[in-house]
């Protein structure tokens, strides 16, 4: 079931900061990129932003030449593979299923050129992995739990570095949950100015 979530604004910050949300890839055998999956812009002070956050996945892929593939609902304990048609590169799901029951699979399986495996939520990029060689595959495994923090550098879609993420350290499950409150509080200028923090609240 999807989750609904309204972003609630009471902090005391005073540079119309961004709030960044992302996931991670918690395979730990196969590096992939980490992408704001959702950028909330100029959510002024006690106001708040409603989004929702999808249980379900979509899978695509890139090649070499610049062209990328439908987005395709995927569910965990599936494996994707990229051939080459008479018509072109094709993203197709394979008879065989993920080594992992949770994880899902994107292989490639062209003869030649590298290809680039995505994952979305909600039309959303949310992790890739660039640069998968013929015969190899990219592996992604995704628990119900998002990261938030903040940074005006970072636009949706964006890929988050390394040094970033070690910022964002406040995570938080989503287990069991159908609606909640994610609110900010801190900031401010001068001595008095606090970090940001988040709370993640339950509603009903």
């Amino acid at each position: 079931m999807d989750i609904e979530i309204t972003f609630i604004n009471n902090s005391n910050d005073m540079n119309n900061s961004n709030v960044v949300i992302f996931q991670k890839n918690v395979t730990t055998n196969f590096d992939s990129t980490t992408i704001a999956w959702k950028v909330i812009k100029n959510c002024g002070r006690n106001w708040s932003h409603k989004f929702t956050y999808p249980m379900s996945f979509q899978v695509a892929a890139a090649d070499s030449y610049g062209n990328i593939s439908d987005q395709q609902a995927a569910t965990n304990g599936q494996k994707w593979e990229i051939i080459r048609s008479s018509s072109g590169d094709i993203l197709q799901l394979s008879s065989d299923l993920s080594a992992n029951p949770n994880e899902v699979e994107i292989k490639n399986s062209l003869p030649t050129s590298s290809i680039d495996a995505l994952i979305y939520k909600s039309g959303n990029i949310i992790a890739s992995k660039t640069g998968v060689s013929p015969g190899e595959k990219a592996v992604f495994q995704f628990q119900p739990e998002i990261y938030v923090g903040v940074n005006s550098q970072i636009e949706q879609g964006q890929t988050i570095n390394a040094a970033i993420i070690n910022d964002f350290n406040q995570k938080f499950s989503l287990y069991g949950l159908t609606k909640a409150n994610l609110i900010m509080t801190g900031g401010g200028v001068g001595p008095t100015a606090i970090p940001f923090t988040f709370d993640l609240v339950p509603t009903s």
